[in-house]
């Protein structure tokens, strides 16, 4: 009787793995510098969302200084903090992780 049971529980199981999967995703944010002019933000959060893997990018306000914080979600098996990190480094704003956290 319970093995008449397993087959569809096992087919949910295989169903509901990606979306799983896909929810856990990671969650990065980074420090960006020499952000501060009006064009600057929007570049850093559409050069990070272009990455493959990146589900999603906040970017804040300039401070006095001129940086921003570019906060990123993204899935680990396709990026990683370090890519993200080159990537907006690569495009002129250099960036250091400010902190990571898994979601």
């Amino acid at each position: 009787m319970p093995n008449r049971f397993l087959a569809p529980v096992l087919a949910i199981g295989l169903i509901m793995a990606p979306i799983a999967a896909r929810a856990a995703g990671s969650t990065v944010v980074l420090d960006v510098h020499h952000a501060g002019c009006v064009l600057c933000g929007p570049i850093v959060k559409s050069t990070l969302a272009h990455v493959p893997g990146v589900d999603s990018v906040t970017v804040s306000q300039p401070n006095g200084a001129a940086d921003v914080t570019a906060t990123v979600t993204y899935d680990p098996t396709k990026t990683t903090p370090s890519a993200l990190v080159k990537v907006v480094t690569d495009r002129g704003y250099p960036a250091g992780l400010a902190k990571q956290s898994k979601s």
